[in-house]
């Protein structure tokens, strides 16, 4: 079961495992501009998800995913919540992170049906992490049973580490 601040929600979309082939999708970049997932080119991608960057957990998630990871030249962190493109742009100028990139989906919500992280009860993007390779498989997932509670950052930041470099 899923929760947020301790009450049951609902997850709608399509729940994604170890294995699947990652789903194509569409989302606004901070200057609202809709892109795709086929149009990012490193090996590999994260797809760090969080409620809402206004939020301390998500906040932390953003900071820590992207700073851990940053330094891997084949890898690219996208940090995707249902937060508008303009609060989204904030957050990267307070972040203190070079080269963060956050998509919003808000507008379609198509990342979310796809990757079944669309929490019914109040519109949010459930906490979750995919790690996808080169042929955009999913080799790492994690949906987080508690919304409020934060990823396994020791394991995707292990795993991610271990991944094969360019």
């Amino acid at each position: 079961m899923k929760t947020f601040k301790g009450k049951p929600v609902t997850l709608l979309g399509e729940t994604k495992k170890v294995g699947d082939k990652a789903p194509d999708f569409k989302a606004l970049t901070i200057k609202n501009e809709m892109v795709h997932l086929k149009e990012f080119n490193q090996k590999y991608l994260v797809l760090n998800v969080v409620p809402s960057l206004d939020t301390t957990v998500c906040d932390l998630q953003g900071r820590t995913v992207n700073r851990e990871l940053a330094s891997r030249n084949d890898c690219l962190v996208i940090t995707i919540s249902n937060d508008l493109p303009f609060a989204q742009g904030r957050w990267c100028g307070n972040s203190g992170l070079e080269n963060v990139m956050t998509l919003s989906d808000y507008l379609e919500l198509d990342f979310a049906h796809k990757y079944g992280v669309l929490m019914k009860e109040n519109r949010l993007l459930a906490r979750s992490v995919f790690v996808l390779d080169e042929s955009r498989k999913i080799i790492y997932a994690e949906y987080v049973d508690e919304m409020t509670s934060h990823i396994n950052y020791d394991q995707l930041i292990g795993f991610v580490k271990q991944l094969p470099k360019e």
